[in-house]
């Protein structure tokens, strides 16, 4: 555990809750990718020990790749993203899974309140396309907002402000 808290430089007791969320969330990912792919393999009515075990390899197995992915974008990122502490960057990729999450689920109610829905328009590649781009248009103002509050809850204001500038000013909405 010395050695866990030196190479993230945890100073506190309270600041493992980032590196265990992570790894719950991680889990939790591989879970579900796992279950999906095997349910579309396996019928649902054929559930048995078989089923279970595949989930349970694949979750180990996902969440193997998926652990090495982050820790290699860990590598990446360290140098470009200005944080005081290596545990912060856990917490940033926390508040982009979850922003990015909630903006998405938050989206479609809105788009069904305004009545935008996918049904409104016929099958087709036009139909779909428009209805993904205006998801999209709605989708963009949600999370910029949900950025900054889920960043601000987590401690990370000052570097989800400078972060949300940098955006703003890539698409020429400020200078």
């Amino acid at each position: 555990m010395k050695a866990f808290k030196e190479r993230w430089e945890i100073q506190n007791n309270w600041q493992l809750t980032f590196p265990f969320l992570g790894i719950l969330a991680l889990l939790y990912t591989a879970y579900l990718f796992s279950k999906k792919i095997i349910r579309s393999f396996i019928d649902r009515q054929e559930y048995s020990i078989l089923y279970y075990a595949l989930i349970f390899v694949s979750v180990i197995v996902f969440f193997y790749i998926m652990l090495r992915f982050f820790l290699w974008c860990f590598k990446k990122l360290e140098n470009k993203w200005i944080t005081t502490y290596r545990w912060e960057i856990i917490t940033i990729f926390i508040v982009f899974a979850l922003t990015g999450t909630s903006s998405v689920r938050i989206a479609k109610p809105i788009l069904e309140f305004i009545g935008f829905t996918r049904t409104l328009f016929p099958d087709g590649f036009f139909g779909g396309f428009l209805y993904w781009i205006v998801r999209i248009i709605i989708i963009l103002p949600i999370y910029q907002i949900l950025l900054i509050i889920f960043g601000s809850l987590l401690g990370q204001f000052k570097f989800f402000w400078e972060f949300e500038k940098k955006m703003l000013r890539r698409m020429r909405i400020i200078k």
